[in-house]
């Protein structure tokens, strides 16, 4: 897509958000599937199924756009994917895992904010204030799913990766 204005801008930083989401959807299973801790797997479950709500509300921005959503590649988090994938495939102990994964996903996290937010202030200036909201919500809650990772992290995950590590030793 040859960029020319604002509207172009706007709309490859979606077509990015929409490959990053479904490339997430496609990821998160495998994470799912490994965490040890059951508190960091129902996070994981639940985030797949905020992230389905989020794929539907970009598709929902781009009916409004007059646009088909297309993917970009997104070779930031093809890097973050394949750096989680690595970590699974070394066969870390199990709370060292998760602490892995939550700071894998929480990666993930922090492009998809750093993209909304962009995205967001687009739709701002080019008074697309409905877009605007859509993508408002969607950053929100991805700044939560943020939170609620550290919370996991600092008040038990990584205390029990610790204690692996000094039992180790």
């Amino acid at each position: 897509m040859q960029i020319g204005s604002m509207q172009d801008l706007m709309l490859d930083e979606l077509q990015g958000l929409y490959t990053t989401e479904t490339q997430a959807l496609e990821a998160m299973p495998q994470l799912v599937e490994v965490a040890s801790s059951p508190e960091l797997k129902q996070a994981l479950q639940e985030h797949v199924a905020q992230t389905q709500g989020q794929v539907r509300r970009l598709e929902q921005i781009f009916q409004q756009l007059g646009q088909a959503p297309q993917g970009k590649n997104v070779q930031a988090l093809q890097g973050l994917v394949a750096d989680a994938r690595q970590l699974i495939q070394n066969g870390v102990p199990g709370p060292v895992l998760d602490a892995g994964l939550i700071a894998a996903a929480q990666k993930m996290e922090h492009l998809e904010i750093a993209c909304y937010g962009s995205a967001r202030t687009f739709a701002v200036e080019l008074d697309q204030d409905d877009i605007g909201e859509l993508l408002q919500q969607t950053l929100d809650e991805e700044i939560a799913t943020d939170r609620r990772l550290t919370h996991l992290a600092e008040s038990r995950v990584n205390q029990e990766a610790e204690r692996m590590a000094g039992a180790a030793a």
